[in-house]
């Protein structure tokens, strides 16, 4: 189905950029072009607006029971920045270039969007409804945790999830090749919790040439340094146990570097700020670290933390939401196992700890139980996990086709 290279080249093409401080282009754009897709074949749509230019999409599909409890299907419409000089192909351009789509949001997460949007049209230009209520969404400011997107509507429009209870989202699906030649397919079926935090110290200012006891920058670079240096232990939680028993011990390549993620605690250093002249000695420095606790290991993390930054450093939450882990279990995940194995039956699904969060963690406030199922084939060679706020993202055209039909059948079986 070509329709949805098209569609998720147009999407590219619209910049909704978001660094985090709202003053970019926002979503509404991109909000007003979905919105345009899905009246096109008969759909009402609302648009949501929590700010001017931040935009969310919201349709409902009618199943055919009326007693089933209905999903939800969503995709944010932002995408992070960009330095177009760094890419081979212009990230707003959706080039298709070496069988792929480029640009920014090719893999996270334009490309999901299309591919609802694509199996949507279809079905309804078919009259094909599913069996239970099919709720779309379409984000905002996922990218910079959510306050304008998906908190926004749950907040503020419960009910629009009037009748919800499980919902299938971005970073799951996608296909493994492992060293020995398997191919396995990453449902996520948890997450970790996030904690990102600006850390401060005090210190007394004066003359930088002056002997100094008291010396801001020098106390917030050593806590830094430790907690960026901690080796934090493995900690198994039940999904990644099951990972590990599926896997046994293969090896994942690049994506290790997400998989090793989802087996321990972490934190980065991504931050740091202090002074304003040469010759003086600041009185605060300040960084902010990004940090990620596993489920059920969050009073251990901040506890580390805490310990790590020491006495002479405080902390305070930029962002702070909650870890979750669902049981890969149940007739939703029996439809999306199914569907991938229709496609491709010599693969094996296995499910995930994601290492970073998703707009389920503000639907799961509402009791929706959730998975990443955004399915692609993917090439063994292309490093996937990669792409994900990186340089020359894109996805291959082929993996766009088998992610529509996938959906399609999994809409069927669910």
């Amino acid at each position: 189905m070509d329709e949805v290279v098209e569609l998720c080249r147009d999407l590219i093409r619209i910049d909704s950029t978001n660094a985090g401080d709202n003053a970019g282009p926002g979503e509404r754009a991109a909000a007003e072009y979905v919105a345009g897709k899905l009246a096109e074949v008969g759909l009402e749509t609302t648009i949501l607006e929590s700010d001017d230019r931040r935009a969310n999409v919201v349709a409902r599909i009618q199943g055919t029971d009326p007693g089933k409890p209905a999903l939800l299907l969503h995709g944010h419409l932002d995408v992070v920045p960009f330095d177009a000089n760094d890419w081979a192909h212009h990230p707003l351009s959706g080039e298709i270039a070496d069988g792929c789509v480029w640009g920014r949001g090719a893999v996270d997460m334009k490309d999901m969007d299309a591919m609802i949007l694509a199996v949507v049209r279809q079905r309804l230009r078919e009259n094909r409804l599913p069996g239970r209520d099919v709720v779309l969404m379409f984000t905002a400011d996922e990218e910079a945790g959510g306050d304008y997107g998906a908190k926004f509507l749950v907040e503020k429009h419960p009910e629009q999830f009037e009748g919800v209870t499980e919902a299938i989202g971005e970073v799951g699906g996608f296909s493994v090749s492992t060293d020995g030649g398997k191919r396995l397919y990453l449902i996520e079926a948890a997450e970790k919790g996030m904690a990102w935090m600006r850390v401060t110290a005090k210190g007394r200012a004066g003359h930088g040439s002056m002997l100094s006891t008291d010396n801001a920058v020098t106390e917030i670079a050593e806590a830094v340094a430790r907690v960026g240096r901690y080796e934090w232990p493995v900690r198994l939680t039940p999904t990644m146990r099951r990972f590990q028993e599926a896997t046994g011990g293969m090896d994942l390549g690049p994506l290790q570097r997400m998989i090793g993620a989802g087996l321990r605690n972490t934190v980065n250093p991504t931050m740091l700020r202090a002074g304003y002249k040469s010759n003086v000695i600041p009185q605060t420095a300040e960084a902010v670290i990004d940090g990620r606790f596993l489920p059920g290991f969050e009073e251990e993390f901040f506890a580390t933390v805490d310990e790590l930054l020491g006495p002479n450093v405080t902390r305070e939450f930029v962002q702070h939401q909650i870890a979750l882990e669902f049981g890969f279990e149940g007739p939703l995940v029996d439809a999306m196992v199914q569907a991938l194995r229709n496609e491709d039956p010599e693969g094996t699904a296995v499910p995930y700890t994601m290492s970073g969060g998703t707009d389920l963690k503000s639907f799961s406030r509402l009791g929706i139980k959730g998975f990443g199922f955004a399915p692609l084939r993917l090439p063994a060679e292309l490093d996937f996990s990669g792409m994900f706020h990186g340089v020359d993202e894109r996805v291959p055209v082929d993996s766009l086709r088998f992610g529509v039909r996938v959906l399609d059948q999994f809409l069927d079986l669910c």
